[in-house]
């Protein structure tokens, strides 16, 4: 908590377009509007990696209609996050983060802005979910510099 016990100045939410994302944005928002708080809105995408093998009759893609498409989704994703405080009313900026792992960019990320405050959802959209439950939420809980709120 800011150390001028006025609540938390600086909040990161993590965004994924899960339900339990939107609940973190909602709450982040509660949050930021009861203490004024300049509140981000993040989201974390990884460009595709790809292996493809011209010898066996598959045509090579074109990494960077690849990699533009990767971050129009990315970028669709965070709009949605950001319209999300926009109807809370509050006022988030976004920032959107390329990163093979979302925990390390996230806690960078709210290092470099000297947050006081991560929000994240419990769950995520992973394809393999039952597997890594709260692998992002468990990994930003032990090496954050900031407390971290997980929201169901």
């Amino acid at each position: 908590m800011a150390s001028n016990g006025k609540g938390f100045q600086k909040i990161v939410v993590a965004f994924d377009g899960s339900k339990d994302s939107v609940e973190a944005v909602r709450l982040a928002c509660s949050m930021a509007a009861k203490f004024g708080s300049k509140l981000t809105v993040t989201h974390v995408y990884s460009s595709p990696a790809m292996i493809f093998s011209g010898g066996a009759g598959i045509p090579i893609p074109n990494y960077g209609e690849l990699d533009d498409a990767a971050k129009e989704a990315a970028e669709a994703v965070l709009s949605r996050g950001v319209q999300l405080a926009a109807q809370a009313g509050v006022n988030a900026k976004g920032e959107l983060l390329e990163a093979a792992s979302v925990v390390e960019a996230l806690v960078g990320f709210a290092t470099d802005q000297k947050a006081d405050l991560i929000v994240v959802g419990t769950r995520g959209m992973t394809g393999f979910k039952k597997l890594i439950v709260g692998s992002v939420s468990s990994g930003l809980v032990g090496h954050s510099h900031c407390p971290v709120l997980v929201v169901r």
